[in-house]
Order: structure tokens, then sequence, then C-alpha cells
């Protein structure tokens, strides 16, 4: 007995060091792309590239001729910029730029992700690189899913229009410990706490979720609305987590965000 208690100690104890060193597999699951693959791309659609140390992140710009501002999207943790570089028509429509890039490892982008402060590092690059061509206007600041933990501590550093977190988690360590209760929330290298960090915030927040989110449970934008009270919350009702872009009530909300951030009578 004492010799099997033992063994299911080491064994215990092996699958913990391999969550440590290999979480990163669990995390993020992104779909590669050859760095000569050609993407079918709109005529107002172009690709940037980022350097950063050790790699090189693949982006996409949506330019419009006379574009009212900008937003800055980081997206969720898997597919690549060929699955979330989509629903262009509400940003057209809006008249803002969107400006996208694909973490290390993802899509084009070279490199592979080794730290949460590589991360930010990497998210405040790209943000440099687009940023300054839009003073003036409005820049927007927009997460979902695993970017939301990524977009808040920017907006925290570069103070933007707008941060619109879609899908949002109060942390890393919270939904781990929904998802892995055997697992010690020490071993987490990627906290990702936004709830720590949305109380700092100073300008407007805009949060928007799936009411029947079955992966990140509604329960955490709640969490994120009393972190800071100032945040408008809106649940599309009958969304799950993968679905929003479905309902037509998710782009209308996030159309009258944008607009308001336009004085009347500017195009």
């Amino acid at each position: 007995m004492l010799t099997l208690l033992a063994l299911a100690v080491v064994l215990y104890g092996l699958m913990l060091a391999l969550l440590w060193w290999g979480q990163e597999r669990l995390l993020f699951l992104p779909t590669r792309l050859a760095p000569q693959h050609r993407m079918a791309l709109e005529r107002d659609v172009h690709e940037r590239w980022i350097d950063v140390p050790g790699a090189r992140l693949h982006a996409l710009h949506l330019r419009l001729p006379a574009p009212r501002g900008v937003v800055f999207f980081l997206h969720g943790n898997a597919g690549n910029l060929e699955s979330w570089f989509t629903g262009l028509a509400l940003y057209r429509q809006a008249n803002f730029d969107l400006f996208m890039i694909d973490y290390r490892g993802y899509g084009k982008s070279s490199g592979r992700i080794g730290s949460e402060a590589q991360l930010h590092a990497d998210v405040q690059a790209a943000w440099d690189a687009v940023a300054p061509a839009y003073a003036g206007r409005p820049r927007v600041i927009f997460g979902r899913s695993l970017g939301t933990g990524l977009a808040v501590p920017l907006a925290l550093r570069v103070d933007p229009s707008l941060t619109i977190l879609v899908s949002a988690y109060a942390s890393m360590r919270a939904l781990a410990a929904e998802h892995y209760r055997w697992v010690p929330s020490a071993l987490l290298r990627y906290p990702l706490a936004t709830d720590a960090a949305v109380p700092r915030l100073r300008g407007p927040l805009l949060l928007v979720h799936g009411e029947r989110d079955e992966i990140i449970g509604v329960h955490h934008a709640q969490a994120l609305q009393q972190a800071q009270p100032r945040a408008q919350l809106h649940i599309v009702h009958g969304a799950g987590h993968n679905d929003l872009d479905a309902f037509p009530e998710y782009e209308a909300v996030l159309r009258r965000a944008l607009d308001a951030l336009v004085p009347p009578g500017i195009p």
C-alpha cells in the first residue's frame, strides 16, 4: 500500500513538472503558416512585419482612405490571423482602421512564446509600430478571450480612448482553478491577472460577454465590472464563447461604442 502511495506521489510530481515546463502547449493553440504563405487579402488590407527580440511578428492592417481612428485587436489563443481577421464590414462602416498581430508561433510569426513578460513586450512593440500614425484620433484597444489579459496592461501604459474586452477572464489563475482544480495555482507561469489591473484603468471600459459562455463563464466579466465600477457590461443573451459574431446584437454593441468616440458631424 505504501509503495502504491509513493508511486502515486511520484507520478503526480512528474505530471506537475510536465505542466510547469510545457504549459504553453495547453494555453496557446496556434495554427502555423509558412512564411511564404499567400493570404487572400482584400485591396484595403495590408501585411506588416514587426521585429522583436528573437522573432518577427506578422500583422494585418485594414487601412481606409480617411479613417476616424484605429482598433488595435489582440486575438484569442487558437488559430491565426486567417481565422481572426474577419468581420471587416463593421470596421469599414464605422470608418475605423483595424490592426491585428499574430503572437509568436502563430500563423506566419516566427519564434515561440516563452513568458508572460515576453508577450506583453511584443504587444507593446506592435502598438508602438502603429499607434503614432493615429495621434489625435480615437485609438481603441480590443482584447478577446486570451487577448483580454494582454489588452488591459497595455491600456494602463498607453491610455487609449476606449478599451473593449470580449469574453474576458478575471485572471488565468481563476480560470485554471475552475477547469483544473487538481493543479496548484502557483504552478501557472501565465497568471494574466486582469482583475488586478482593471481597477487602475483611467479611460472607459466596455465588457461584452456571451450569456452561455462555456469556457469563460459570464461571472468573470461581472467580477471585472465590480472591480471597475465605471465599466459597462453588455451580456449577449444566448451567445457562447465562439459564436458571438453570429449575433447581430454583438456587432451593434461594438458599432455604438465606436460611433460614440467620434464627435457628431465627423464622417
